[in-house]
């Protein structure tokens, strides 16, 4: 899309972006966030003291995590839990046991330093986890990606829970097992979603036992004090409109019409990739995620961001300016709901990514003021409003948020930004690999780091680079079996050249993301690692290849992705696939590809997702091939290991019939990088499947040999050869 698109061309198009679906409700942890945050609850309106049910307990225990630990780390995380302790008796504290979740206060994936309380606390730095302490025990909650992280990085003061595994308690049954009845469990009500809160509230209930909610400060925070680091004070960029497409007008005006149609008179936004989507910014608060702390607040006629004002420059302040958004301090987020409750809004609130602490002071807020017999019920989700976008009284609209959505379908210059990136990520992954083969077959020693450094060098030298978009993944030999392992210098493997490799990587563009996993053997593989190899391919050729009606949501493709490891007996613990943004956040919602049912945002035109089957022995290797797809209406992709896709070409399947008379979609690739055929076993592979393979890597050739020379070139087509089954 040209970058001079006119506001009445964005209009066009935004009456089919900004849709609302069924609602959701798939919770990973019961209150930490997986990669994917869940969307589209609508609870009932919440009382003051709101009557909650309960869900069933167990008194299941986990195997704790000591024997796995390694010595010599206990005594200081002994302190750090022994001073953390010592604050639950505190006048205006005083609380059996207290919650430390991953997330900051706004349900982000990678957070600021300054907030990673739990891996402070815990002495574990996966991104998903939940730790829990009461007086005299502490116990850590995290899915398969971490189990082995989780093993090496815990002490015996800790107990590893191992969500998702049969037998493991919840947080909510673990405690009303350990706890008496009626203790008092708190929190810190701006690191939970709203549902979160509301549902281990119900959860803790069975027991007997008291959510509080502490507003004044954090408890790990009081421990931590001089040591922890400074909130973040990088500048604001702004973000081209010929990568973002859309200017900020347009897209506040398709908000605007959207708050109007569901009865609401404005929206308090939270999600730091929302706000940088729909303002057209960009930040660097957060490694890895091109955003800024903040918060938005969008009303009929006008719009409040809500941010350290030090990090705004003239331009950005400008840009805010043109577009009628004021600048009000980080720190005034709650006033400013409380005022809005005054003046009668309805609030639109997204209450599985808005934090509680604002859930509630709206709530609470909204009895304080009359309101009429048309919004006397809080249950309901839309309200009639006068012509300045008021109601009688107060009434919360419960509804996902449309900007999730809206970001989620790229326009086209947001998928040409893509495209352009990936080729570029393309090239400087084919040099990093050229040398690494290279390094290898002469016998140099290179650890983990030193090589994930390198392909950051490599990265570095192409056009847009910013940033890597996650820790790089450098796992040689066993440590591919953790699933998000990054390797640190004191402790790191050495690249084995007679063992499975496996690299995930992805790079921030200014024009876009991207995320890439290929496994590799510089040796000879055994039997086991072929047929495992080529069995995820397998998956990963199926799912590529799939054709599927419109509305489809995600978990119905899933299956494709296992059936070649089913057959036999094998599986993984993982999603097989999750949105990336568009130089934005590499995992975004609401669509995804897992087995968990409870997500049926449907996969739309112009959507961006990943294809990323594995296979994990712990202990021993872990294989995993992953793309980034597009959704389209058109040409299947001759796609493999990374993908490419283009929404200028976009058109209906051609398929043979229409069923139902609805259109039917399939995937387009967008990232181009050989997959190694030393570790394919040919046997495997059907005839259209080795057919795929070949397409694919002549795709790749064609596409990136024009951006290298040298010895990077030769390595590319050395890889691109086609293969043949006898």
């Amino acid at each position: 899309m040209d970058s001079s698109l006119s506001a009445s061309t964005t209009m066009l198009t935004c009456s089919s972006k900004l849709h609302h679906y069924p609602p959701r409700s798939f919770r990973f942890l019961s209150f930490s966030l997986p990669i994917f945050r869940k969307l589209g609850i609508c609870p009932k309106f919440l009382s003051k003291s709101p009557n909650l049910t309960v869900r069933s307990s167990s008194s299941i225990t986990a195997k704790p995590s000591w024997e796995f630990q390694k010595k010599g780390r206990g005594k200081e995380q002994d302190n750090k839990l022994r001073a953390l302790r010592e604050i639950f008796t505190r006048p205006g504290v005083n609380v059996d046991a207290y919650i430390i979740p991953s997330q900051d206060a706004h349900q982000s994936e990678f957070i600021a330093e300054c907030y990673m309380r739990r891996a402070y606390i815990s002495g574990f730095t996966g991104s998903a986890g939940t730790a829990v302490v009461t007086k005299d025990k502490a116990a850590l909650w995290t899915d398969g990606r971490y189990f082995l992280q989780a093993e090496k990085q815990l002490n015996s003061s800790w107990d590893l829970m191992r969500a998702g595994n049969m037998g493991v308690p919840t947080p909510s049954q673990w405690l009303n097992t350990v706890l008496a009845p009626g203790c008092k469990i708190g929190i810190d009500p701006f690191l939970f979603s709203s549902d979160a809160a509301k549902e281990f509230k119900e959860d803790i209930s069975k027991g007997n036992h008291e959510l509080v909610f502490l507003y004044d400060f954090n408890l790990v925070d009081e421990i931590w004090k001089e040591s922890r680091p400074n909130p973040p004070k990088e500048p604001i960029r702004l973000h081209d409109l010929k990568y973002a497409g859309v200017n900020v007008s347009s897209k506040l005006s398709c908000l605007r019409s959207e708050l109007r149609n569901a009865g609401a008179s404005a929206i308090v936004i939270s999600m730091l990739d929302e706000i940088a989507w729909l303002l057209n910014l960009r930040g660097n608060d957060i490694r890895h995620s091109p955003v800024m702390y903040a918060y938005l607040v969008v009303e009929i006629d006008g719009a409040k961001l809500f941010v350290d004002d030090t990090k705004v420059t003239p331009e950005v302040m400008e840009h805010l300016t043109n577009a009628g958004i004021e600048l009000r301090a980080y720190e005034s987020i709650l006033s400013e709901i409380e005022s809005l409750a005054a003046k009668g809004a309805n609030l639109w609130l997204d209450t599985s990514s808005v934090n509680a602490a604002i859930v509630n002071a709206y709530e609470s807020a909204c009895y304080k003021y009359p309101w009429d017999s048309a919004t006397k019920s809080r249950k309901k989700r839309t309200a009639n409003l006068d012509s300045n976008g008021q109601s009688g009284g107060p009434c919360a609209v419960y509804r996902s948020s449309p900007v999730s959505l809206s970001k989620a379908v790229k326009n086209d210059a947001e998928l040409e930004g893509m495209r352009n990136c990936h080729l570029r990520d393309a090239a400087a992954l084919a040099q990093f690999w050229a040398w690494l083969e290279d390094e290898i077959q002469r016998d140099v020693v290179l650890t983990e780091v030193e090589v994930a450094d390198k392909l950051l060098e490599f990265r570095s030298h192409q056009d847009g680079f910013l940033d890597t978009s996650f820790d790089t993944i450098s796992g040689s030999g066993a440590n591919g079996a953790i699933i998000h392992y990054k390797p640190e210098s004191d402790s790191c493997s050495t690249v084995d050249g007679k063992k499975l490799f496996l690299l995930d990587s992805g790079g921030q563009y200014i024009d876009g993301t991207t995320d890439i996993t290929r496994t590799v053997h510089f040796g000879e593989p055994s039997a086991r690692e072929r047929e495992c190899f080529t069995r995820v391919l397998q998956g990963h050729i199926a799912l590529d290849q799939a054709v599927f009606p419109e509305n489809t949501p995600g978990f119905v493709l899933d299956a494709f992705a296992r059936s070649s490891l089913w057959k036999v007996g094998l599986d993984y613990r993982h999603g097989t696939g999750h949105g990336v943004g568009a130089a934005l956040n590499v995992h975004e919602g609401p669509h995804s590809i897992s087995f968990r049912f409870g997500n049926i945002t449907p996969l739309l035109t112009g959507m961006i997702v990943s294809n990323e089957p594995g296979y994990y022995e712990d202990h021993h290797f872990g294989i995993r091939i992953e793309d980034v797809m597009l959704f389209f209406d058109a040409l299947l992709a001759l796609v493999c290991y990374t993908l490419w896709f283009n929404l200028l070409y976009v058109k209906e399947e051609d398929t043979p019939n229409r069923f139902g008379g609805i259109g039917y979609l399939g995937f387009e690739k967008l990232t181009f990088v050989p997959i190694q055929t030393n570790l394919v076993d040919i046997s495997l592979l059907s005839v259209a499947e080795v057919e795929w393979l070949n397409s694919y890597h002549l795709q790749v050739w064609e596409k990136v040999s024009p951006l290298l020379d040298g010895s990077a070139r030769q390595w590319l087509w050395n890889n691109t050869q086609p293969i043949t089954k006898l």
